[in-house]
């Protein structure tokens, strides 16, 4: 089993507080985030914004792998996973994950429309959001 983390730190309460999120990597080392951050689209980053750039590298790689596998060579895969917030009674729940991808690749279109397909319901990040996940697909 492969392992990865992500941590969080926080400090106050909803509004007025603020929090640090780091990767295990270090890749994001005390990042600042917060409720203007998440609800107010102030400069920062949030949850959802991770979720989604983790959703469309997920989706990425597990497309390559299928597309590779199909047979398409020269690929170009550019995806954005637009994740969802709702209001859910008193608190807030992620509902939805779309996403966008635009590929390029030598082979026929129809196959690699399949393979998108098959990349949403498959990759890892797909199956661990308790959400609809959904796609659009350009293939150029």
């Amino acid at each position: 089993m492969i392992v990865n983390s992500g941590s969080a730190k926080w400090e106050g309460g909803l509004k007025d507080g603020k929090g640090y999120i780091s990767t295990k990597s270090g890749v994001l080392s005390d990042q600042p985030y917060g409720f203007n951050t998440r609800f107010e689209g102030k400069p920062g980053t949030n949850p959802e914004e991770l979720i989604g750039a983790a959703h469309a590298a997920c989706f990425s790689m597990a497309l390559s792998m299928i597309l590779q596998g199909a047979g398409v060579t020269d690929v170009t895969i550019e995806t954005t996973s637009q994740i969802g917030l709702d209001k859910d009674g008193d608190g807030f729940s992620i509902k939805t994950a779309h996403l966008v991808t635009k590929i390029s690749g030598n082979g026929d279109a129809a196959v690699i429309e399949d393979c998108a397909r098959k990349a949403e319901k498959g990759c890892p990040v797909s199956k661990v959001l308790n959400a609809e996940v959904t796609l659009d697909v350009t293939v150029v």
